[in-house]
């Protein structure tokens, strides 16, 4: 256990920043704007001064400690700043919906796409092949023509035809 020797600085600089505490809390809440935070910032200050040897040369105490107060506040200002740019507070991310579901709603999502599925298998082949290069294959209705050798028309109520028996499938009756 290593016990702190207190030399004549020390308490010299403790009497002060005891006599001017309020003034030092004041300092910091004009930069950081909060008082719960400018004590947070006096305390972290006195500390640093407890902790610190290379106290024991300071010719203005009050002066030392009024800028040592100020350069923590700014450096928590700064934190706080840029943690704001980065980090949104727990209220705000309450309204951001959950990428993924309750087991109830990707049970039902899994049945949904099943009956798509049993829908699209029940068209007729080429209907399903041209619903499928257009919608999912990403292909237009144009490429979906020449590839199965029709009018881009016909390709237009084919997919229509079979948006038709997806809604139906998945539609309550």
């Amino acid at each position: 256990m290593k016990l702190a020797v207190c030399n004549e600085t020390d308490v010299e600089l403790t009497g002060v920043f005891i006599t001017h505490r309020s003034q030092l809390r004041q300092a910091a809440m004009k930069i950081i704007g909060t008082r719960e935070q400018a004590e947070d910032v006096v305390q972290d200050a006195y500390l640093k001064v407890m902790e610190s040897s290379a106290v024991s040369n300071v010719k203005q105490p009050l002066a030392y400690l009024f800028q040592l107060v100020r350069n923590l506040a700014i450096d928590r200002y700064r934190q706080a700043m840029l943690e704001s740019r980065f980090f949104v507070t727990e209220e705000e991310g309450m309204h951001v919906p959950a990428t993924a579901g309750t087991p109830e709603a990707l049970a039902g999502d899994m049945q949904q796409l099943r009956l798509v599925a049993d829908a699209l298998a029940r068209l007729p082949e080429r209907t399903r092949r041209a619903f499928e290069l257009c919608r999912l294959g990403g292909h237009t209705q144009r490429e979906v023509a020449d590839l199965l050798g029709v009018s881009a028309t016909l390709v237009n109520f084919m997919i229509r035809d079979a948006l038709t028996s997806c809604r139906a499938a998945i539609e309550p009756a």
